[in-house]
Order: C-alpha cells, then sequence, then structure tokens
C-alpha cells in the first residue's frame, strides 16, 4: 500500500444489499455471490453496506453455496479490508453495517442509535487513512418511523461532535429511509453537504424515491450516478448509490 500516490479523487458507494438474498418462501434466492462481483464493479475507495448479515443458521442450512466466510469478507474485494459491527442479533444470526475500503484503516467503532424495541439499528464509524490524510466514514442505517429516524440524526450529530474532528474530511452513507428533507435540512446545520441532484435509489426495479444518501464536510461532490439494469435489480431492493469528491 505505501507506494500508492496521493489520489485528487474519492469515490464511495452505498448499498443495502437486503443480507445477501432476494425474494421470499421458496421462490428465494441467493445474491451474495452476484453481489461480490458488483461490490468489485462499483470501483469505489469506500463502500457501505447495510443488511449485512455475519452469520444465519438457518439460511446457511437452506442455500447450498452460501459462503463460509461472513458476508462483509466475502465481498471485500481482492486487496480491500473488511470492517463490520452487528446492529441486530435475532432468532437465527446477526446482521449490520460494513465499510469496506481500499486504504487502510485507521481504527472503527459502533454505536447502538436504536429507538425503540422492535428496530435494531446502529452506526458504524471507521477511520481510514488516505495516502497519509485521515478520513472518518459513517455508515448508517436509519429507522422506519419518522420520529425515530429524527431522533437518531439528533443522536449522529451529537456522535460527530464527540467523534470526529471538526477540521477531519467526513462521509456519512447509507440508507436513511427518508425521502424528505427532514435529513439533509438537520445534516446541513452541522455543514454535511450532498450532490444537489436526486438519485433514485428505491425500490430497484422501478426506483422512484432516494433513500440511499452519501453526505459529506471537507470534500467537494464533483457527482452522482446510479447503477440501473435488470442485473441490478435482481439483486437488492435497492439499487447501490455511486458518488466522487474531490479531497
Amino acid at each position: 500500500m505505501g507506494g500508492m500516490e496521493s489520489p485528487s479523487l474519492l469515490r464511495v458507494a452505498t448499498y443495502n444489499i437486503h443480507k445477501g438474498v432476494q425474494g421470499f418462501g421458496p421462490a428465494r434466492r441467493l445474491e451474495i455471490h452476484n453481489l461480490g462481483h458488483a461490490v468489485e464493479q462499483l470501483d469505489a475507495d469506500i463502500v457501505c453496506l447495510q443488511e449485512v448479515r455475519s452469520l444465519n443458521r438457518s439460511e446457511a442450512a437452506y442455500f447450498e453455496r452460501w459462503p463460509a466466510l461472513p458476508q462483509a469478507q466475502y465481498l471485500a474485494p481482492e486487496g480491500y479490508e473488511a470492517v463490520y459491527r452487528t446492529n441486530a442479533y435475532t432468532k437465527h444470526g446477526e446482521h449490520g453495517n460494513a465499510l469496506l475500503t481500499r486504504w487502510p484503516v485507521l481504527g472503527h467503532q459502533h454505536e447502538d442509535i436504536s429507538d425503540h424495541r422492535f428496530e435494531q439499528r446502529g452506526l458504524l464509524h471507521v477511520e481510514i487513512d488516505l495516502a497519509g490524510r485521515s478520513v472518518h466514514s459513517i455508515v448508517v442505517h436509519l429507522g422506519l418511523i419518522p420520529g425515530s429516524r429524527v431522533r437518531q440524526v439528533q443522536r449522529l450529530r451529537a456522535f460527530i461532535e464527540r467523534e470526529v474532528p471538526a477540521g477531519a474530511p467526513l462521509v456519512v452513507a447509507g440508507d436513511f429511509n427518508d425521502w424528505g428533507l427532514q435529513v439533509k435540512k438537520a445534516l446541513a446545520q452541522i455543514g454535511m453537504v450532498e450532490f444537489e441532484q436526486s438519485a433514485f435509489t428505491y425500490p430497484a426495479r422501478l426506483p422512484i424515491v432516494q433513500l440511499d444518501h452519501i453526505y459529506v464536510r471537507g470534500l467537494m461532490p464533483m457527482g452522482t450516478y446510479v447503477p440501473k439494469g435488470r442485473i441490478w435489480w435482481r439483486m437488492s431492493d435497492h439499487l447501490p448509490l455511486v458518488a466522487e469528491f474531490r479531497l
């Protein structure tokens, strides 16, 4: 890694992978192998993933080709480091957020931001060394209830104020479960912006809303795009969102 020249652009992707399985009941398909190729195609410096399984005993028994590795490590392209932390414990296993990066990881931490007992939610904070510069990244997956999201964004802001140095470049990405302006306004108050052009990510087959966002502070948004096509809508109920930033 030592020989990498300093990049001028940082490419970030966020993707809710629906636990690597699409569909329900006997018709469900294992998509984790396709997702592995997809993540590689995104060619991002930082990949923020939500609904990532570390293990699930019933699915592992059901699918013959269920990977032996936890999903975050399985999905990490060659040369990438994977950081995973659990948000939710279920009867058959656990799932949470992950961050994959081609740059060295300096440290990471997890904070539980669950708002009520029916939805276990968390944020994952990872600090990476981007050619000698420290870049902070936070992966989030917010709740389904509007009131919960308001409180979770407050907790996210408090976390940033406490854990991220004011001058450090910061990326906050994930599934915000929100297509209004509420989150955008709350994050703007602490200087966080996103590329000013909506990019619909949900539902994957016929996207009509943007639930997935990449907000930054200390970086210049250059552009954003959403990969489309049948291969993408087969893999998850969300499409990935990719954005580029100038350092």
